[in-house]
Order: structure tokens, then sequence, then C-alpha cells
């Protein structure tokens, strides 16, 4: 019961901020969430990360370098709430809090209700964890520009008076958090390719074959294909506004199905 009490506390920082955000966010004066109030949300974000990030590497580097399904998918929401607390300190995106915390709390937990082993090959490798930890946190990126997506959707929304079931503080201007969005594509879409190139190495030495044409394999293509066209559209054409948020979440559902759903499928489902 005491391993569990850390979790707890991590996934109770989270929810703590994200329920006193829409609390503000309700109140008839959350145009303006009092300064004090942010600093206190960012130091409790901090504080998470630091007790999350301590829990993973625990979990992670205990013995070997173990990176089963659902620690990988607590680091990367660990990495997509440290991408937002970092760049909340310069964008003042509070707004989208209330949509990295809710679900990092959730899966920050499951390491500790479902243990499990899954020690990867060439761990002893340096190389080989540097690419997986760029795979991670150039998906850290997408799930945060996706979230961000999803905000500019309500912002786009609120901007036209439009009726919307979610109610958040003032944005950022648009044009401000849509050239944000594309910075995080652009290095998320860097990362992703230098994953996918190294992937080929390390498929050469392990399988001896350069590309293993699986269903993760085809998605994760598929996906950096998406996000290439939406950068080429981007500067090419200037796209913007809805086309640019849906190529960024149908990218996003790809990248989803490449490899978390190849992760559940193999190791939940199959027990491989």
């Amino acid at each position: 019961m005491q391993k569990l009490i850390p979790y707890f506390i991590v996934a109770f920082i989270y929810m703590a901020v994200a329920i006193d955000f829409w609390r503000d966010a309700k109140a008839p004066s959350h145009a303006n969430i009092k300064p004090d109030a942010l600093k206190l949300h960012s130091a409790m974000i901090a504080l998470g990360l630091l007790i999350h990030g301590w829990l993973l590497h625990q979990s992670i580097f205990a013995i070997g370098f173990n990176l089963g399904f659902y620690q990988s998918i607590s680091a990367i929401l660990w990495l997509t709430v440290l991408v937002y607390w970092v760049t909340d300190r310069n964008h003042q995106l509070y707004s989208l809090q209330a949509f990295v915390l809710p679900p990092a709390a959730i899966f920050s937990l499951l390491p500790a209700f479902f243990t499990e082993t899954h020690f990867l090959p060439e761990s002893g490798n340096p190389l080989f964890i540097a690419h997986i930890w760029v795979a991670m946190i150039a998906y850290s990126l997408f799930t945060f520009a996706a979230l961000h997506a999803l905000l500019m959707t309500i912002a786009e929304r609120n901007l036209h008076h439009k009726t919307t079931l979610i109610k958040l503080p003032s944005f950022p201007p648009l044009m401000v958090m849509e050239s944000l969005l594309f910075k995080m594509i652009g290095f998320g879409f860097i990362l992703l390719t230098a994953t996918l190139v190294s992937g080929m190495w390390f498929s050469e030495a392990l399988f001896h074959k350069p590309v293993q044409f699986n269903h993760k394999t085809i998605f994760s293509i598929a996906s950096w294909f998406i996000y290439a066209a939406l950068l080429f559209g981007r500067y090419q054409y200037g796209w913007r506004g809805l086309k640019a948020i849906r190529w960024t979440l149908t990218g996003f559902v790809l990248l989803v199905l490449a490899y978390i759903g190849s992760k559940f499928v193999s190791q939940i489902l199959l027990g491989h």
C-alpha cells in the first residue's frame, strides 16, 4: 500500500490543479484568474512532475530497461505535462491545463496497478535508448499539439460567438496559438523523422530487415506523410484555422494507432 501513495499524490496534484482551474473558470470573474493562483498552479505542477518523474525512473530503470505499455503511456503524458509547463511560462497557455492534466492524472496511476515487465532488446546500447527517448519526446510533442489544437477549436468558436460545452478563461491571440502549434509540429516532425530513420537502422541490426511492414510501420509512415503535408501546406499555401486543426488531429490519431495501438495489442492482448 505504501508504494501506491506517491502515485496517488501525483494524481491528486494534477487533478487538484485542474479542478481548481475549472472552478476559477466558471466564476463570474473567470476572465482574470488571479496571478497568485496561476503561480500556485505552476508550482504544484512542478512538484507533480518531480514526483512523477521519480516514479517513472524507478519503474523503468530499476532493473534493466523495462518499458511496458503502461510505463510508456505514463512517460508520454509526463513529457506532455513538462512541455506544457515550460511553454506556459512564455505563452500563458493556462487554459490548456484543463486538457493536459486530467489524462496525465489517470495515466500516471496505471503503472501502480498494472505491474508488467517488458525488457527491451539492446537496452545496453546507448544509441538504442536515445532512439526510444527521441520517439517518446516526439509523441509527447504531438500529444501536446493535438490538445493545443482542441484548445484552438474552442478559441475559434468563442471568437465567433458560437455555443460550446466548454467555457475557458481568456486565450492568447489565435495567431500566437497557431504559431506555437506549428512550432510544436515542426519539432515533433524532425524527431519523428529521426525516430523512423533510426528505427530502420535498429530493425536491420535486430531483424536483418530495414523495414518491417506491420501496422505499426504503416501507421507511423502515414502519420509522417500527414504531418509533412501539413507543414508543406502551411509554408506553401498558408494553411491555418480549422484545416490545420483537422490535419493535426488526423496525424495524431494515426500516430496513436501506430504506437499505442501496437503496444496495447502486442503486450496487453497477446502478452508478447
